[in-house]
């Protein structure tokens, strides 16, 4: 398979970097502007990887799009605008793969709904989600991901094509579910660096318990199947955003309340606003959620939301 990967970041760079292992004709697509490509295209590496010759790098996006199939790994926030760029040319019957994990803060969408809008008539969108980082592939440890699409034919393709000893891919059976799951688990991520920052680790087991079952609410409400929120998508990505080391969104949490900088993109950041708007449109309770936002936006501190959290009114845990 011909595959273009578009984003030349930790993720989009692995993406290329283990679809050429697994013998796909592979394209690294990264703007001239990009420090990121500028690298790549003087050395082939960055901080994680080598890539090969086979792969190869193009600045030029009308030539790196000829490919059949497009993964998209960028910020969830830029995804209209690169949509915009990607309007004028014929993508109808290419399969268009999200590598990525956000909802849009100005409309609540989801990101595969920002795409089909584009393309309304090009059934093969699909979502490609689950745990694992780049550091720890690249060393070889596997891991188990999943795929999902509203269209049957497009994820049997991908699932095939992707799939081998270093990724198990599953068949994901309910994309509302997926997507939903998939974004929220980096809000969750920050919430546990939070608590990393505070000394207070011991509490993410709590924290993992009681903010699946909210984010499981959010799904159900959506029209999702809430058991999502407890597979591959939400609870089994935690391994690598809540508890890892390696965790942007974990990371970013952990600095934000010792007052340092970090600079890394922790996509949660963004989500969280956006699940703020989708949790008063579908009328769900979302306390871990409205905690972590509160923090972030309305600069509450955090010893006073974790008192807010703990005095709420006591109730069954199902």
């Amino acid at each position: 398979m011909k595959v273009t990967v578009i984003g030349c970041g930790r993720w989009g760079s692995f993406i290329a970097w283990y679809l050429d292992k697994i013998h796909h004709q592979v394209t690294l697509y990264g703007r001239t502007t990009s420090e990121r490509m500028k690298r790549f295209q003087e050395t082939r590496k960055n901080d994680m990887l080598t890539l090969a010759d086979s792969v190869l790098l193009e600045t030029d996006l009308a030539r790196a799009i000829e490919s059949e199939t497009i993964v998209i790994s960028i910020n969830s926030q830029a995804l209209r605008d690169l949509m915009d760029q990607l309007k004028e040319y014929d993508l109808s019957q290419k399969y268009i793969v999200l590598c990525m994990k956000g909802i849009e803060i100005k409309t609540g969408e989801r990101l595969t709904q920002i795409v089909r809008e584009y393309l309304p008539d090009n059934p093969r969108v699909a979502v490609w989600l689950g745990p694992g980082h780049v550091q720890e592939f690249c060393n070889g440890i596997s891991n188990c991901m999943v795929i999902d699409s509203e269209d049957e034919a497009t994820k049997k393709k991908l699932v095939q094509e992707f799939s081998s000893d270093l990724i198990r891919f599953y068949y994901g059976t309910d994309l509302i579910g997926n997507e939903i799951g998939g974004a929220t688990k980096n809000v969750i991520g920050i919430a546990a660096g939070m608590l990393d920052g505070l000394h207070m680790s011991s509490l993410k087991g709590a924290l993992t318990s009681r903010g699946t079952r909210e984010v499981a609410r959010l799904i159900k409400a959506m029209g999702g199947n809430e058991l999502s929120a407890y597979g591959l998508c939400h609870l089994g990505d935690y391994g690598a955003t809540v508890f890892s080391e390696f965790s942007n969104n974990r990371k970013f949490g952990e600095m934000y309340v010792k007052g340092e900088p970090y600079e890394k993109l922790a996509e949660g950041y963004y989500t969280v606003k956006a699940i703020k708007k989708l949790e008063e449109k579908y009328q769900v309770e979302m306390p871990i959620c409205n905690a972590v936002y509160d923090v972030l936006y309305q600069k509450v501190p955090i010893q006073d939301e974790l008192k807010k959290l703990f005095a709420r009114s006591l109730k069954k845990e199902f």
